[in-house]
């Protein structure tokens, strides 16, 4: 069937999956509508990933499969529908049965009829095998990682237990011989991590190690500038993260707030941030800070200040507290240089604010294109950091941070406790 020129719904465009199939019909000539999930945020999902140029072509409709009315207008002058919008079987339809055939068997009910009654040329409905299942294959899942570890099939573990266990799990991961993909921090100590890269190494497995925010697109475009050396002599780099942690957000699991598996609100919340700062200012030569707990009752901190002074002269600080009242306000890294200066903001470093170079490039005029807009603190540079594993795996590309990558950032935490209190 020849696509080109014709008119495209897609619904569930804010998923994974959604998002890519509506970059490929952009760029194979066809007008796209992508229904995303509306929600307070605006946000679109994965789709606020896409580039700019694939963004400005698409019309967006937020709306709600489970909407009869809404999706016939949805519909309305489309020649073909994609219907991808669904619910994760497992274990969703379980504890929430109603709201996962609501939407995955009375909204594709809503997308037939509406299709019949506008007379839709074609309706293609497929999804992935994690919301159908298929009657051939179900994936493995066990509650024993050393069964896991065992499974031939599985070549990389990715970590998403405490902070503190990262090291552990991957050190019996690579012993597995599989490659190891860890969740920041890769560790709560220096000495630990230093013996998951050293394992890893003598496995000959791969460590990865996730630092999804240098994904975000405004981030991007800052690194751009600063590896074209627009900055000039970098004078001082500040990042804030102003977010808030009630006591009830620590009291849903034990391990959060303590020394020996999470750490406090630099550790935890404001890794990136701390990642970001030494990412664009370099090896550190002084580190001075302030810490408190002032508000929960955990053993780390909820609040800090650190003063950083980098190898290159440059003069760094990062401020964070997990007591900004009543929600999360700030995350941001401003960069001030010879020749520039730049704020990403909004509440996860997703949107430009200020930028000025003394030089002028063409994309200086394109700077909205790149701002975003969560849903959440975490952004979207997950599945462009997993795109990057898989490439990486394959021999097509270099990781964009490794072992030794994410110890820098580490390492500056434990400046910061080490200057503070006994660590």
């Amino acid at each position: 069937m020849n696509l080109q020129n014709k008119k495209i719904l897609v619904t569930g465009s804010g998923g994974f999956i959604g998002s890519h199939l509506t970059e490929t019909l952009v760029r194979m000539g066809c007008k796209v509508r992508a229904v995303v999930h509306y929600n307070s945020f605006n946000s679109w999902g994965w789709l606020d990933e896409s580039p700019a140029e694939i963004k400005k072509e698409v019309e967006v409709f937020a709306g709600d499969v489970r909407d009869p009315y809404g999706m016939k207008k949805a519909m309305q002058g489309c020649d073909v529908v994609f219907h991808l919008a669904a619910l994760v079987a497992i274990p969703y339809s379980y504890h929430s049965p109603d709201t996962y055939v609501d939407t995955n068997i009375k909204g594709t009910l809503n997308i037939l009829q509406a299709a019949r009654e506008l007379g839709i040329e074609k309706v293609i409905h497929t999804s992935t095998s994690e919301v159908y299942g298929t009657a051939r294959y179900v994936p493995t899942w066990t509650t024993n990682y050393e069964e896991m570890l065992s499974d031939p099939n599985i070549n990389l573990i990715s970590i998403c237990t405490p902070s503190g266990l990262h090291p552990e799990h991957g050190i019996m991961a690579a012993k597995a011989g599989k490659h190891v993909l860890t969740e920041k921090p890769m560790a709560c100590r220096l000495k630990e991590a230093d013996e998951l890269i050293k394992t890893c190494d003598q496995a000959g497995v791969k460590l990865f190690v996730v630092l999804q925010n240098r994904l975000n697109p405004s981030i991007q475009l800052v690194r751009r500038a600063f590896e074209e050396g627009r900055f000039g002599k970098i004078y001082m780099i500040t990042s804030n993260v102003f977010w808030t942690r009630p006591q009830d957000y620590y009291d849903m699991a034990p391990w959060r707030g303590t020394w020996a598996l999470d750490g406090g609100a630099f550790m935890n919340q404001a890794s990136h941030y701390v990642d970001m700062v030494q990412w664009f200012g370099g090896p550190i030569e002084q580190v001075k800070s302030i810490t408190a707990t002032l508000a929960r009752n955990i053993e780390a901190e909820d609040t800090g200040s650190a003063i950083i002074r980098f190898q290159n002269e440059a003069i760094g600080s990062i401020n964070v507290t997990m007591l900004t009242y009543p929600k999360n306000l700030e995350g941001s890294i401003t960069i001030f240089g010879e020749k520039g200066t730049v704020r990403v903001a909004g509440t996860s470093m997703n949107k430009i604010e200020h930028w000025e170079f003394a030089d002028k490039k063409d994309y200086d005029a394109e700077i909205e294109q790149y701002n975003t807009n969560p849903s959440s603190v975490y952004g979207f540079g997950h599945s462009g950091y997993y795109r990057n594993v898989i490439d990486n795996l394959q021999g097509n590309v270099e990781p964009i941070s490794n072992g030794p990558e994410g110890r820098k950032s580490l390492y500056l935490l434990e400046q910061i406790y080490i200057d503070n209190k006994p660590y």
